[in-house]
This record gives C-alpha cells, structure tokens and sequence, in this order.
C-alpha cells in the first residue's frame, strides 16, 4: 500500500520528560520466519510491496475547540487514526507508520514509551501530502538490534500507539474500536462483525501465498490470528498489520513445507479464520 508523499523531515530532539504507559508483558519466541532480500533503507517514506486496502468511510464528527481557533463552535471533522505496522519493506527494522490527520506532533512520548518495551527507534520520519501528517519510525529490539517481528512483540507496539494517541488526542477515541475500552469518547458506530470481516487467499508465488484478513479491530488480534494459522501448520513468513479506525487490515505471507497453499488448504485456513473473527456474535447469540 504505496503512501504518497509531498515532503520529508527528519524529526529531532527526542525529550524525556513526557509521560510513559507502563511496560507490557513480551514473553513468546518469535512465530515470523523469513529473510528479505533488500538494500538497506536511506529514507524510510515508502513501503513498495504494500498491498492496497480500500479506505474505510465510516467518519464520525466532533466539536475540536483546538481546531477552531476563533473559538466558535464549529463541529470539525475528526480525522481517521491509522497504525501501520510494516515487516516487508526493511529487512533490519520493522517499519510502523501513525497517521491522524496533521494532529501529531513529534511523537516524543510514544518513543519513549517504545522504549520502555525493549525497543529503539533508529530512525524517524515525518512525510506530509494531502491527507494529513505520516509519522514512520523505524524500530528494533534493544537486546539484539533486530527487526521486531514476535507476535505479542508487535501488538505491544500496536496498543502502545493507540493507546498514546487516545491519551494525548482524545478525540481520536470515537475513531478506535480500543476507545470502548480505553477512550474518553465511546465509538460513534460498531461494526457488524459478519458484513465486516472479508478472508482471501491468493497465490503469491511457487514458495508462498498471500493472506488478506478484513476485521472489526479488537485488542490482541495480531497473536491471535498467527496463533490460528500457525495452529494448522501453516508457517508466517511476514506481513503488514493496518489499524484504521474500527477496521484491522493484515495481508501475511504464508507457507506449508515451503510451498504455497493448496486450494483445499486455502480453504481451510480461510474457514478457520472466518469462524474465530465472527465467534463472538455465534456464542452470544445462540443463547
């Protein structure tokens, strides 16, 4: 999913005395396998193997006084929060991309709290184009100076810039299916989970298939979802995990015995996926 950019910026100063979230627990080896084969970055402003996802229009308003200057009680639109975690366009980093409009700043307190999970960020960047200010950072794990690409590792990270976002731009809760838990603003509107959830399964290449989940967002879903494929031994080789607004967006990389997927077990996998995400509707309403 190719971000358009307009200009680029090197952010600076990396402050220490904004607030930190608390640590998260890190405890399972990593599920991901795999090399890629690419020249190390220069400039991290475009990820060139994204898959492209359609964009949510689910756009709720909010009266923002920040946002009007005059004061006047103008309703203003909130923009869409997004969180891109990216493992395929570095080979050393994992790529996250924030995005909420031109309402972020530096981020400062986010590196910090990355920081605190066992995690550097080696370099960040600020993009501008149309659609808002994008924030990409490039991060490690601290212990071995490796991309990050454990499971529990990388929704750490997910919740840890969520949960900055909604502490800092509290509007942004009305946006983020983690506001019902978290947020000072409930979300304006839930999402059905059946008309919500879309699985496909595509032949990448002879070695490997690419996996396309659409889903109603909800806290720990990229362990889950490894954990399901993986469970029918399924190997995840890498991915892409988007966060926009209630909708999570993950296209992974997958394998069996080094191979792409079969047709039937394309269909198994697609199965399995399909009757977790929607799980909870099935269970509540057979009652």
């Amino acid at each position: 999913m190719a971000v358009a950019m307009a200009s680029c910026g090197i952010i600076s100063g990396i402050h220490t005395n904004l607030k930190a979230i608390e640590k998260l627990p890190i405890s399972s080896p990593g599920l991901f396998r795999g090399s890629f084969g690419l020249e190390p970055i220069q400039r991290i402003c475009i990820a060139p193997k994204r898959l492209s996802f359609s964009e949510s229009t689910i756009v709720p308003k909010a009266s923002s006084a920040a946002a009007v200057e005059d004061g006047s009680s103008q309703e203003t639109a909130v923009p869409m929060p997004k969180v891109i975690i990216d493992l395929d366009s570095n080979p050393d980093a994992t790529v996250v991309e924030v995005t909420f409009g031109d309402r972020l700043g530096a981020l400062v307190d986010t590196m910090s709290a990355l920081k605190n999970l066992g995690l550097n960020v080696v370099k960040a960047n600020v993009c501008l184009d149309s659609s808002g200010k994008h924030t990409t950072l490039c991060i490690t794990n601290a212990s071995t100076g490796r991309k990050v690409d454990d499971p529990e590792q990388l929704e750490a990270i997910r919740l840890t810039i969520i949960n900055n976002m909604i502490e800092f731009h509290p509007e942004s809760s009305a946006q983020l299916a983690m506001g019902e838990v978290f947020g000072a603003y409930q979300p304006n509107q839930k999402l059905d989970v059946d008309i919500a959830t879309h699985i496909h399964v595509y032949d990448d290449s002879p070695d490997r298939s690419l996996l396309c989940v659409e889903a109603a967002d909800r806290p720990g879903l990229i362990v889950d979802l490894v954990k399901i494929i993986t469970e029918i031994n399924i190997d995840v080789e890498s991915g892409e995990f988007d966060t926009e607004g209630l909708l999570a967006k993950a296209k992974f990389h997958v394998s069996y015995k080094n191979k792409a997927l079969i047709k039937p077990l394309q269909q198994v996998l697609a199965n399995s996926l399909r009757y977790y995400l929607r799980r909870p509707t099935t269970e509540e309403s057979s009652f």
